[in-house]
């Protein structure tokens, strides 16, 4: 018998949230499907296309994972969570549901060096999210993003 072919695959986000209730209120409101709701409070999973955004309290979270639950970093982690849009006017539409909802905007949408359209906004925790139209980069009917197939693509991010 051979050895077993490891295929890498990203299936979760974990974020570790201060308050449950209020981070499954925050990520309900702005759309995501809550699955597998028997959990509780005490982890939650949204329905995010090809990925799974799960919430889980941050002391149980580091405990878990064997990092120190404080200090809590206070500045930019060095991580983003990205929402592809099909538009500009549906990444202005993303920035603003997310406010509403009880985000807090980083920086407002705005056209790109590279030719994309992009905005900031902060969940309750302070989990960092772009909300981003980008050239060559297609958003399907499902929902789902779609990468061009060149190797010399530009990288869009955000300035």
């Amino acid at each position: 018998m051979g050895a077993e072919v490891v295929v890498p695959r990203f299936t979760v986000v974990t974020l570790g949230v201060s308050e449950m209730r209020r981070s499954i209120a925050f990520y309900a409101s702005l759309g995501f499907v809550r699955k597998f709701q028997a959990t509780g409070e005490a982890v939650a999973f949204f329905e995010t296309g090809a990925t799974v955004l799960a919430l889980y309290p941050w002391h149980t979270l580091a405990q878990e994972a064997g990092v120190p639950e404080e200090p809590r970093p206070r500045a930019f982690r060095g991580v983003t969570l990205a929402w592809n849009c099909r538009s500009e006017a549906e990444v202005d539409a993303a920035l603003a549901a997310a406010v509403e909802k009880g985000a807090t905007l980083l920086k407002p949408a705005h056209p790109t060096h590279y030719g994309g359209y992009c905005g900031y906004f902060a969940d309750p925790d302070g989990h960092v999210w772009e909300a981003v139209v980008a050239p060559g980069i297609e958003v399907g009917d499902d929902g789902r993003v779609r990468l061009p197939e060149e190797t010399r693509a530009a990288v869009p991010r955000c300035e």
